[in-house]
């Protein structure tokens, strides 16, 4: 507390020091102007150099050091009479009298200049902060921006022509107003027909340049923002197909589909369209002035005064509007995700009567959505508020310095109504320019959270280039040792060896949660184990080509999974050069094809979102073919017999029989299946327990025989 108390201390004591220092020398410069031995503009840049030093001096001994802004406002401040009188001198041959009078309502005025210039500069250009140590450093926002541009490389040609179109509509927009204060010029004066004909003429031509040029410029831009969409769209999905399986069990779908459909969205139009009024803005802008400031350049410079107010209030709008707008982006998401957890999941909440609960549950995140919105309203509101109050004053000392120069004859009125529209339009124009350029790095927080999936390394590599012409099946799992990235403290795997020999098979049994499916997971590279290597063919998993390695590899779950289309569709997933001759044989061998031909459209039957148009029963079968076109060299198959009657079990197990080099791997909950199996693996607490045939693992009397003979629940 007493720190903190010194440094406010200090800070008072060394800005009473440079004010009086900077006054005295201000009073000073005054009194020997008129007997110096210096030129008048020598005099004034010999006295800014003395004032800048003095400052500087008293700043370093009173703080011990100078920060960017302290710079800059010294800079300023010492600088800005004498830039302000020289070039008053040197474009419009007059003189201000401030740039060595002393009269304290010029240091007042220049203090404030120099201070709001100085601020001005801060918020727009801030300098670079060193991110705090130990944490992860975020891209800037400029930084995403300009990411997002190169983006649209594609589009340059139609951005381009948009560019062109932009231009000359504002060029053609700002000649409008100039004419309307000639045509009240020609009515207040002797009246001459030609020339207000012409007036209106030339008015008129404007306006329809204007329009048809704003027009083209409109359609280029959002055929460049469709394109862009479609295609960031497509970038980002294929991002995230190539994500390992533990990543979209940390991230809810919810998430991914906001970021999908909502983010790419904004992102496109956010910053293609804020680029459009931006530029628009800025060359519009530039035009106004160079008008303005032919006809009153004192108008001009007082009207101008505005920018570093509106800056100021744009700055803390855009600090406290980006934080919601993320929030919002946030709380949508998992609105989102609630959402998509209960239709997927509806029959679970019919079961149990939840449907309140879960319309309970999903008004608390729209709850929570509306709630911030509000607070984003809200802080909205207070910001136009603010701007318009700042506009309305601006533009009252306007019309009173107006009137005073029609009255000393330095304007006409047809010049003042010229200029009273240029200044209604520039302040808009300038608000327009601090707020869009707020609003672009606001619009790139979407771009953030894309850039963040588009950047991600999967933790899983899929680089391996392996692709033998001939492959055995011989699988090795070595020393493996695995926890769930979900639960990286809760071992699954503890220094598990196993080995699948080719053209034999083996069956993984014990009870539920002892590590049985992992050894599926990663033997499929869903997962990647902490320690230990699986080998197949003594080559690593990971240096195999990841489409060989699946081709190759192929799984049929208890719970099958299929997607809407038909049920050719189904079965050659992933094949797009599958016949329907490879097709029928795999459903043969599936028991498929019988049932198969006595639907309607037979392979081309639509099977439903999911298979829902299809029993249990089916939709295995079909899974079953869907593996068995593959070829794969090992097969897995993970308790699929469950839905099945004995007749389809046992002819796909003569057909399995008849891949004498195929591995086979099996996941068995039905011990009585696996009976004739090469060997059979029992797991237990992520270790292999026992090992070995049907009837070796019975006269061991151990847990496979436990299992077999209690009945124990699999």
């Amino acid at each position: 507390m007493a720190r903190n108390t010194a440094t406010v201390t200090r800070k008072v004591v060394a800005l009473t020091l440079a004010v009086c220092v900077d006054l005295s020398l201000f009073y000073v410069a005054g009194l020997v102007a008129t007997h110096s031995v210096f030129g008048h503009f020598a005099h004034l840049w010999v006295h800014a150099a003395l004032r800048c030093s003095a400052l500087t001096a008293v700043t370093l001994l009173a703080l011990g050091d100078l920060n960017p802004l302290l710079i800059r406002v010294i800079a300023s401040h010492s600088l800005l009479p004498a830039v302000f009188e020289t070039g008053t001198k040197a474009l419009y041959h007059e003189e201000t009298q401030c740039g060595f009078s002393a009269d304290a309502r010029c240091w007042l005025m220049c203090a404030g200049a120099s201070l709001a210039g100085a601020l001005f500069w801060e918020i727009t250009v801030p300098d670079a902060d060193d991110a705090a140590a130990g944490k992860e450093k975020k891209q800037k926002a400029r930084v995403l921006f300009v990411r997002v541009l190169r983006l649209y490389s594609p589009e340059y040609l139609l951005l381009l022509g948009g560019l062109v179109m932009l231009t000359l509509a504002v060029l053609c927009q700002m000649f409008i107003p100039f004419y309307t204060g000639r045509v009240i010029d020609i009515l207040g004066t002797q009246y001459q027909p030609n020339e207000f004909v012409s007036a209106l003429l030339f008015m008129g031509l404007y306006s329809l340049g204007s329009s048809l040029s704003a027009g083209c410029r409109g359609g280029l831009l959002l055929c460049a923002i469709s394109a862009f969409t479609c295609r960031i769209k497509v970038k980002l999905f294929g991002a995230l197909t190539k994500q390992e399986i533990g990543f979209f069990e940390t991230i809810k779908t919810g998430e991914i589909t906001s970021r999908l459909s909502k983010d790419t969205t904004l992102m496109g139009r956010a910053v293609c369209l804020n680029v459009n009024v931006l530029l628009r803005t800025f060359i519009k802008t530039l035009g106004m002035i160079s008008l303005m400031m032919n006809l009153s350049w004192k108008l001009t410079f007082l009207v101008l005064m505005e920018t570093p107010i509106t800056g100021l209030i744009q700055n803390i709008y855009d600090t406290h509007y980006q934080r919601l707008s993320l929030a919002v982006q946030d709380s949508m998401a998992q609105a989102n995700e609630v959402v998509n957890e209960v239709v997927s999941s509806i029959q679970v909440v019919r079961s149990f009567n939840t449907e309140k609960h879960e319309a309970r549950r999903y008004d608390d995140r729209l709850m929570d959505t509306h709630v911030l919105k509000t607070r984003q309203n809200t802080v909205r509101a207070v910001y136009l508020l603010a701007r318009r109050l700042t506009g309305l004053g601006m533009q009252v000392v306007m019309l009173y310095y107006g009137r005073l120069f029609i009255q000393s004859g330095q304007m006409t009125t047809g010049n003042l109504v010229s200029f009273i529209l240029y200044q209604s339009d520039l302040g808009d124009n300038i608000r327009t320019l601090t707020y869009i350029f707020g609003d672009m790095l606001n619009s790139v927080g979407a771009a953030g959270k894309v850039f963040e999936y588009l950047d991600r390394k999967p933790l899983v590599s899929m680089e391996g280039k392996l692709k033998p012409e001939k492959l055995t099946g011989h699988v090795i799992f070595r020393d493996l040792n695995f926890a769930y990235p979900t639960c990286p403290n809760k071992t699954v795997l503890q220094d598990f060896s196993l080995e699948l020999k080719s053209g034999q098979m083996t069956a993984l049994v014990g009870t539920s949660g002892k590590g049985k499916s992992t050894c599926v997971s990663l033997l499929e590279r869903f997962y990647e184990q902490q320690d230990g290597e699986i080998l197949l063919d003594n080559e690593p998993l990971k240096s195999y080509d990841h489409r060989f390695l699946h081709k190759k590899i192929a799984v049929v779950s208890q719970e099958p999974v299929l997607f809407s289309g038909s049920i050719r569709d189904n079965i050659a997933y992933g094949l797009a050069e599958c016949s329907l001759d490879e097709i029928q044989e795999a459903a043969r061998k599936a028991n498929a094809h019988d049932f198969i031909m006595k639907l309607e459209k037979s392979y081309d039957t639509e099977v439903g979102e999911g298979g829902g148009h299809l029993s249990k029963s089916q939709k295995q079968q079909i899974a079953i073919a869907r593996a068995l076109v593959r070829q794969p060299q090992v097969l897995i198959l993970d308790e699929i017999t469950s839905s099945l009657d004995m007749t389809s079990e046992n002819k796909i197990q003569q057909a399995l029989a008849s891949c004498p080099n195929q591995t086979l791997l099996v996941i068995a909950h039905k011990l009585k299946t696996i009976e004739r199996a090469d060997q059979i693996v029992v797991i237990d607490d992520g270790r292999v327990q026992e090992q070995g045939t049907h009837q070796e693992l019975m006269d061991m009397k151990g847990g496979y025989y436990k299992l077999r003979e209690g009945n124990s629940p699999q």
